[in-house]
């Protein structure tokens, strides 16, 4: 396995690192770990080896980014949707990455390859955002050479010990080829089969968007969650008329706005719903009684042909809700903001996420 290494080990790097940076589920820091400790054990120098590498890496990282980044301009939010679709993460992760790039801007893809899941998100939000591709190449390169030194410079401290790993193995011969895919196909089906089983659960608990239809004739009308994230909405910037604006993470405010009778509906931009499918379940744990997640979302309630109504933002950053963009779907459908009621019969006033 070692001399596997010291042959192949810039191939190696660059193909784990490419294929990692193009969203597949092979993690690369492990590599550049074992190939760090290979160039400290081998006989050649050391710095050279380790900067033709790091060159290799960040040349495999900005190669996969940067397609992400051009599909990310060129298509906008549905690249972010395909994501949510593929990624072996939940889209409440997903969310969590808007809102870190949102609060951080592109400086974010300097520490984006650290955080789990930050990376395959902000690359394509970057050029859905319309980030010039310079200060986008900039610290996306920046943060890449961090990310592949650190895993480097990891191996070469730990040599000594990951010497003994590369010794098992290459007793193991080509069969350790045989023990890695093993394990790392292990590792992807255990994923695949933790979400399948969640979706598999929030299949039975969702409410379809021609029922949500027919639920806003009624004179009382469902209490309709919009939880997407800033980012989101500004990529999509309509919701479903009487929609409010909520924040997941502010559960204990919504609880208190509103009586637990009452019917509410939630809805994400995510096509596995699992954003919404979270919060119905808090809430149905605070004791309110008859919370679902909308099926398909934004996106189904918009392919039924049903109106939108567009979000209109102020100077200051507040998001309003304009007129509809055709006749409103249902007289219960109201103009309605982001924060909480102030009673369960009356508007919540305007300007401010819940």
């Amino acid at each position: 396995m070692n001399d596997l290494i010291a042959h192949y080990g810039a191939a190696l790097v660059f193909i784990n690192v490419l294929a990692a940076a193009l969203g597949m589920p092979v993690p690369a820091m492990p590599t550049l770990i074992l190939v760090g400790a290979s160039i400290e054990m081998s006989s050649t120098p050391v710095a050279p080896h380790l900067m033709g590498v790091l060159a290799v890496s960040v040349c495999g990282s900005l190669l996969g980014d940067s397609a992400w980044f051009f599909a990310g301009r060129r298509y906008g939010g549905r690249t972010l949707r395909m994501l949510c679709r593929l990624s072996l993460s939940r889209d409440t992760c997903v969310k969590q990455t808007e809102r870190f790039f949102g609060r951080w801007g592109v400086q974010a893809l300097s520490v984006a390859k650290f955080i789990p899941g930050l990376s395959l998100v902000a690359v394509p939000l970057a050029g859905a955002m319309g980030v010039r591709l310079a200060p986008f190449l900039r610290y996306d390169s920046l943060g890449a050479a961090l990310w592949a030194t650190t895993g480097l410079v990891a191996g070469a401290i730990f040599a000594p010990q990951l010497d003994m790993l590369f010794t098992t193995l290459s007793q193991l011969g080509r069969h350790a080829v045989v023990v890695l895919m093993v394990a790392l196909g292990a590792y992807v089906a255990y994923r695949w089969w933790r979400r399948y089983s969640l979706m598999k659960v929030l299949m039975a608990a969702r409410i379809s968007v021609h029922e949500l239809y027919d639920l806003m004739q009624a004179e009382m009308g469902p209490v309709i969650f919009d939880i997407r994230s800033r980012e989101k909405r500004l990529l999509d910037p309509f919701v479903i008329p009487g929609a409010q604006f909520a924040d997941e993470r502010q559960l204990d405010d919504i609880a208190a706005a509103y009586e637990p009778h009452r019917k509410i509906v939630i809805y994400c931009s995510c096509p596995n719903e699992v954003s919404a499918a979270w919060m119905a379940k808090r809430l149905s744990e605070l004791g309110f009684h008859d919370v679902k997640p909308l099926s398909g979302g934004l996106d189904a309630w918009r392919q039924a042909g049903w109106a939108l109504m567009p979000i209109v933002e102020n100077a200051a950053g507040d998001a309003r809700i304009g007129i509809a963009a055709r006749a409103p779907a249902s007289d219960a459908a109201v103009s309605a903001s982001a924060a909480v009621a102030s009673a369960p019969a009356s508007a919540p006033p305007s300007g401010a996420d819940i």
